[in-house]
């Protein structure tokens, strides 16, 4: 459906693409799929295919509209309707469902009531008047920009090549030798927080500037429209492809040109570093709450890292807003005497840099807060750094969740680019001259009435946003209620765990459980394709990025240590650890042979030791409240003739649970659940295992009857010798586990807790 009459575009001529041809950009649209649907769903794909590429839109980034004539659901007359991307969406994963609709008109009107810039927080209260169908999608602050721009369809978007432009000091005029080479019209606006005065700068930008194509917002991103949602798609693109073309022609834009060239070379074990600094920095990081870690030594994080001018830029902070409310106003830059090899790594001093680094990060943060704040200011968060670079070695970011740590490191990847093209763009000494004029106090093309030039740090033509406005959009009281509108987190939410076992039985069980409570889980088991299948299970609930599967031999040093390492690097540390893997030596004759004997304490034994060995390191240098939980068994205390192996292993596996909570306090807990016979997808109940179990104690059974039949039966024969009656289920033993090691039993530690349905024999002694 075409769109009506009354949303002509001003200037039509403006739109009109003399040239349609992409270098560096691909178009995705299908008019097949596109025409089988309406105008809302037009938007939506729209939407979905510029959000498809990060060089485009970054996670969460940007917004786009369509200004579209319904039937008024009240009056069924024809009503001109606003659909924009609600608050806190993202473009590249955003549903119909996720748009705000506002009647258009009556958002026009709330121009009467606006009182000035200093009161435009006060029109958002506005907006859920202006609903459209008791749309309960909330409108964001970007709303009126879109509102007031006299076009059918708009795009807001923070590509990196235009933010490139929208932050070098000489951008005005490069954009103005953008549009002579490529026939185009940009028009320039100063920096103006996003709000109702923007969208009223906007509207007098297009009403001054006839015939504009598309309007550049300094440092912040670009605006482009179109008659169509297809005519709007195809501007977008060009513009974003022609400014990236634009870039590429400048010859400091090519890879190692960038930044000054490099002052350091990538470290040939960067990742083994990265391995061992994760934990640490983690732990260092995780102030108020735990955070989840991740690491690049993509090229481009590698270049910056390593290049002499990054400690400066770096210092300077980002530019777009939809960068630094996730990377904080600057990231840490670590100065430390790089080492080749792991081994020659001075981790002392490593230790003490990082630490002096971050005493003084969270002194200037703080100072930050207290310079800015104002009586209705939200309460200082944490004045941690979400993002550390370490030259030599990469980013490492940080986040609540595994998808927030890696798109924290993609935004700053972004804000790398961003640097890199305003950098580009100097000539030979302008940005030395842009550089002394902004500390003059003289004009900048960002500089407006917002802030003033002096307000604004420029380094190597690249200017970042004053902090001034960087704390009025971090503190923001309407990005508060965007947090607070965010749903609660789970219990075991922002914790790494390790379940070793997790391929099936107690192990399957608990790991499905932690999934569901919002823990990110590593599922370890000496058999690959089982882990495997555990953690695909896993995913369907939690999110692909959520879960690691890996295999590992517990009885072998060297691949624990290496395993520990696997899950640093896929997380960033580890909260808990559950050991619910085992050996039920057995025979068709009952004997039990001497390397039954060796391996079931091995397994049983041995491996839990080497395992808390192991981790007493790890744990250390994390330097995190941790929890250490093994599996015994009721075995343990009832003597019986036929499992002599097995029942002594896990009364070992009692008195081991009693040292390591003495060896690893106070930092760690440390227990373990007592189960009776539990059947239920046991692998130590194998066929053989469960006939001979069956015969052993008399009970009927047939060996054509299916392996489902006879588990259930031996089950129901456990069962009955219990005060329950019940059978012991992994899901018994998986929530046992959970709670004793949750917060609810904070302060539980050395102990074992029974999980045998009433086993009197079992009864403490």
């Amino acid at each position: 459906m075409r769109r009506q009459a009354q949303f002509q575009m001003l200037y039509p001529e403006s739109i009109m693409i003399s040239e349609w041809k992409l270098e560096l950009l691909q178009d995705l649209w299908d008019e097949r799929e596109a025409a089988q649907l309406d105008e809302p769903e037009r938007l939506r794909y729209r939407s979905n295919l510029l959000g498809a590429d990060l060089r485009i839109t970054n996670f969460g980034g940007g917004n786009t509209s369509a200004k579209l004539t319904l039937s008024d659901p009240l009056t069924y007359e024809p009503a001109a309707v606003l659909w924009v991307k609600g608050s806190g969406g993202d473009l590249g994963s955003i549903k119909r469902s996720g748009f705000a609709t506002l009647y258009l008109d009556k958002l026009h009107a709330l121009e009467a009531r606006y009182r000035g810039s200093e009161h435009e927080d006060e029109m958002v209260g506005y907006y859920p008047l202006c609903t459209f169908g008791l749309n309960p999608v909330a409108a964001s602050i970007d709303t009126p920009l879109h509102g007031f721009l006299p076009f059918a369809h708009v795009d807001h978007l923070h590509p990196d090549w235009g933010i490139a432009l929208a932050a070098s000091a000489n951008g005005r005029e490069r954009m103005q030798e953008f549009n002579r080479r490529f026939e185009r019209h940009l028009v320039w606006l100063p920096w103006q927080r996003p709000g109702f005065e923007l969208g009223l700068m906007l509207r007098r930008a297009v009403e001054t500037n006839s015939g504009c194509d598309g309007i550049v917002l300094g440092g912040h991103g670009l605006f482009t429209w179109g008659e169509t949602a297809r005519d709007c798609y195809r501007q977008t693109l060009l513009t974003i492809d022609q400014l990236g073309r634009y870039l590429h022609s400048f010859p400091n834009y090519a890879a190692g040109q960038r930044f000054g060239g490099a002052r350091h070379a990538a470290l040939p074990e960067r990742r083994n570093l990265a391995q061992a600094l994760l934990p640490l920095l983690r732990g260092r990081l995780s102030g108020r709450q735990p955070l989840i870690g991740h690491f690049s030594d993509s090229p481009a994080a590698l270049e910056f890292v390593n290049s002499r001018e990054a400690p400066q830029l770096a210092a300077l902070g980002t530019s777009c807003p939809d960068h630094f409310v996730r990377t904080k106003i600057r990231p840490l830059y670590l100065e430390w005497q790089l080492a080749n090899t792991l081994e020659a790594v001075d981790f002392a001093d490593l230790e003490r840099r990082l630490d002096e680094a971050l005493a003084a990060y969270r002194r200037d943060y703080e100072e930050y807060y207290r310079r800015f704040a104002v009586a209705d200011s939200p309460a200082m968060r944490d004045a941690n750094p979400t993002v550390v670079l370490l030259p030599g070695v990469g980013v490492f970011s940080f986040g609540r969740s595994k998808p927030e740590a890696r798109r924290t490191g993609e935004f700053y990847l972004n804000a790398i680019e961003v640097m890199a093209g305003a950098s580009a763009l100097a000539e030979a000494g302008e940005s030395q001259s842009a550089e002394k004029a902004a500390n003059n106090g003289e004009a900048l093309p960002q500089a407006g009435a917002a802030a003033p030039a002096s307000a604004f740090a420029v380094h190597a033509n690249y200017v970042a946003l004053p902090l001034s406005e960087a704390f009025r959009i971090e503190y923001w009281p309407l990005e508060e209620a965007k947090l607070r509108r965010m749903p609660p987190e789970k219990e075991w939410s922002r914790r790494v765990a390790l379940v070793m076992g997790g391929g099936s039985g107690i192990g399957h069980e608990t790991a499905r459980l932690l999934a569901e409570r919002g823990a990110h889980v590593v599922v370890a088991d000496r058999d690959r394709t089982s882990a495997e299948a555990t953690a695909q299970e896993l995913a369907a609930t939690a999110g692909a990025e959520a879960v690691r599967a890996e295999a590992a031999d517990l009885t072998d040093r060297l691949a624990v240590r290496d395993l520990l390492r696997r899950a640093a690097e896929s997380f960033g540390g580890l909260d808990l650890v559950i050991n619910t893997a085992a050996v039920f030596p057995a025979s068709p004759d009952g004997r039990i042979s001497d390397a039954q004997w060796r391996q079931a304490l091995e397994l049983n034994v041995w491996a839990n030791y080497m395992l808390a060995d192991e981790l007493a390191s790890f744990w250390k240098r994390q330097a995190m409240p941790a929890v250490l939980m093994l599996v015994g068994s009721a075995n343990a205390v009832v003597p019986k003739t036929g499992s002599e192996a097995y029942d002594v292993s896990k009364a070992a596996v009692n008195h081991l649970v009693r040292e390591l909570a003495i060896g690893l306090a106070p930092r760690v807990r440390v227990n373990a659940i007592a189960p009776a016979t539990v059947v239920e997808g046991s692998t130590m109940f194998g066929r053989e295992r469960v006939l001979a179990s069956l015969a052993k104690y008399k009970l009927p059974h047939t060996r054509e009857e299916t392996d489902e039949v006879l588990r259930a039966r031996l089950a129901e024969f456990y069962a009955g010798r219990t005060l329950l009656k019940r059978p012991v289920t992994p899901r018994d033993c998986a929530e046992a586990l959970l709670f004793v090691a949750s917060s609810r039993a904070a302060c539980t530690t050395g102990h074992i807790f029974p999980v045998d349905a009433g086993l009197s024999e079992a009864f403490l002694r």
